[in-house]
């Protein structure tokens, strides 16, 4: 049974998702806030987090940040605001969903489903790695603070996009993965220019990382592959 966690101040909100999602099968915490957020997962393993955008203190896209940082637990968003750049700031700190309220609770059960199905079916060793920093020829990767910084010491910047992606590389050196693997595993969403938006996602990469980028290899017929050394921590 997966166990559901849904952030949100509103109790009545709360209250309504964790009845209905629960009546779906799911096991079902919430929280108030990003302090209550946190103490639900320390305390037991969530399977998938439903976080809303606009919370007192610390916003969403804040805390949706931490978590991709630390876990690889999928994330829907919530929010009340119907401007276009929510959305895609909600998609670039992380967010494997987004949805706009007031919604449908049935169209919330679809979004949950198909992540967790889109999570699943990745392979038991290519689950996503929790790391803080990971070091390559030089280079220094932060996750906690979203640094990437070259032999010379200067931070080089990412899009959420290029971040998710090189953290799926780092993570998962020496293995070859597939277009499908790497936008499962960058919390990216099928569509059928997935290759393509892949491809150039890698092309980008390896103009960032300079001489490094050769350390991305392309493989035919397969994917990608980051050959090199990484220290993770």
């Amino acid at each position: 049974m997966h166990r559901l966690l849904v952030v949100d101040d509103d109790s009545d909100i709360r209250g309504l998702l964790a009845e209905q999602l629960g009546r779906a099968g799911y096991t079902v915490s919430t929280a108030a806030d990003g302090a209550g957020m946190r103490h639900a997962l320390a305390r037991e393993a969530i399977d998938l987090v439903v976080l809303d955008l606009n919370l007192p203190r610390e916003d969403g896209l804040a805390l949706c940040r931490e978590l991709r940082a630390r876990a690889s637990t999928p994330v829907i968003m919530l929010t009340a605001r119907a401007e276009p750049i929510d959305r895609v700031l909600g998609l670039e700190m992380g967010a494997d969903d987004y949805l706009a309220k007031p919604f449908e609770p049935r169209e919330l059960l679809a979004r949950i489903r198909n992540v967790l199905r889109r999570t699943e079916a990745l392979p038991a060793n290519l689950e996503p790695l929790a790391m803080r920093r990971a070091t390559f020829v030089d280079w220094l990767f932060d996750l906690e603070r979203r640094h990437l910084v070259d032999p010379a010491g200067r931070v080089v910047m990412l899009s959420g996009a290029e971040f998710r992606l090189l953290r799926v590389f780092v993570g998962h050196a020496n293995k070859v993965l597939s277009r499908e693997q790497l936008a499962a595993l960058g919390g990216g969403r099928s569509h059928e220019a997935q290759d393509r938006a892949i491809d150039l996602q890698v092309s980008r990469l390896r103009q960032k990382l300079g001489s490094a980028g050769s350390l991305i290899r392309t493989v035919r017929s397969e994917g990608y592959v980051f050959a090199g050394v990484v220290t993770l921590a």
